[in-house]
């Protein structure tokens, strides 16, 4: 198959997509993973593809339009948006692989969706053309709908990690076809139950050299602006724009409720009562000013990348500072519509329970849990301080 030469407008695939997605938003949680039809359906539209580089047919689309088109299906239902955020980003890999593997993976199908695990579960010897690969990895999201996948794995020298220069071990990662990975269901989950980010485990495994990459020593090989973005920090603003989207669904339904609600032992609607207007004011500030800074931050490190052709410290900061503080704003909105809706709210038919629960798993990731905090806070303290994932 040929690549596609004109990707679709991202922004308005995935608004058109939405309300499909939202009426297939119970069958998503049941199914604890995104119907194979519905997957294949974003991927043609492109969603998967929009950090590919347009060499490949993929979209290079700008960051910001990246995090509106990942919000809005992610208002749809948590877990789309989820396994859209986790294709996409891993799209990003496209414009690091030497350009022969980079069309076998992105250029061959416009509808193959990539996935994987970057933390460094696996292990790597080195053989002749490449690697011998084993592992085990936790959280492989949208996994069941990939037609690669890939792991992070340390380099062993020896029996030992081979080290880099600030002292932390050697990683790459290693992109495998799917069908030489076993999925492993584990994924039991408190919220975005639709993600199946189950574990992937690959034994004695050969990975050409060119099919891995190092994302934190190699440079990327496509040289536009996009490409200038700190990739750790492109996917800490993904994992905000899922828990935006997340946050708008939870106000928007909480005005429904309480426009149509009388609760027990009320004679007015629920929407009358003071703390009710309170909480949804506060809530839509929350939500409205976090998603602010971050789009504020994005606009900056863009103008800086197509301008100057780089990012700097200051602005990397600025950009998983204002991700990580949208999360956690995020999570504050939807926990005062929770609370707002009272006993609706616990059902498994009302939304308000699934935003809940889906909120508080995408908090717990590592690139914008409090941690994210400490290090944005040392390099505003001026602290030395390793910027290598930043």
């Amino acid at each position: 198959m040929t690549v596609q030469s004109h990707p679709p407008e991202p922004l308005a695939a995935a608004r058109a997509l939405a309300p499909t997605i939202r009426d297939r938003a119970d069958e998503i949680e049941a199914g604890r993973r995104l119907p194979a039809d519905l997957a294949r359906q974003m991927a043609e539209a492109g969603l998967f593809r929009l950090l590919v580089p347009a060499s490949l047919g993929g979209a290079e689309a700008d960051p910001a339009t990246l995090l509106k088109a990942i919000e809005a299906v992610a208002e749809a239902d948590g877990a789309a948006g989820w396994c859209m955020m986790i294709g996409a980003t891993s799209g990003l890999t496209a414009a690091y692989l030497p350009e022969t593997a980079a069309r076998e993976i992105y250029g061959a199908d416009p509808a193959a969706i990539t996935g994987g695990v970057f933390a460094p579960m696996g292990k790597a010897v080195a053989v002749d053309g490449g690697y011998e690969v084993s592992g085990r990895w936790q959280w492989a999201s949208g996994s069941q709908n990939c037609a690669w996948l890939m792991g992070g794995s340390v380099i062993l020298d020896d029996g030992k990690p081979r080290l880099l220069e600030n002292g932390m071990p050697d990683s790459r990662m290693m992109l495998f076809p799917a069908d030489q990975v076993e999925i492993v269901d584990t994924w039991q989950a408190a919220g975005l139950c639709g993600t199946g980010s189950h574990d992937m485990a690959v034994a004695n495994r050969f990975v050409p050299a060119e099919r891995s990459v190092s994302l934190v020593t190699d440079r990327p090989r496509s040289d536009g602006p996009l490409y200038k973005f700190p990739i750790f920090g492109l996917l800490a603003m993904g994992i905000a724009a899922v828990t935006l989207g997340i946050a708008r669904r939870s106000i928007d339904e909480l005005i429904d409720l309480a426009q149509a609600k009388t609760p027990t032992l009320s004679r007015s609607k629920l929407a009358k009562r003071s703390r009710v207007q309170s909480d949804l004011a506060e809530a839509e500030a929350m939500l409205r000013s976090a998603r602010a800074f971050l789009f504020e931050a994005t606009a900056a490190a863009w103008d800086s990348a197509a301008g100057a052709g780089e990012i700097s410290v200051a602005a990397r900061t600025d950009l998983r500072l204002a991700a990580s503080h949208a999360v956690r704003a995020a999570a504050g909105a939807v926990d005062l519509m929770y609370n707002a809706g009272g006993g609706s709210a616990v059902f498994r038919t009302s939304p308000l329970q699934r935003c809940f629960r889906d909120v508080h798993v995408a908090t717990q990731h590592m690139m914008v849990s409090p941690p994210t905090f400490e290090l944005t806070g040392r390099l505003l303290l001026g602290l030395d301080t390793d910027t290598a994932m930043l």
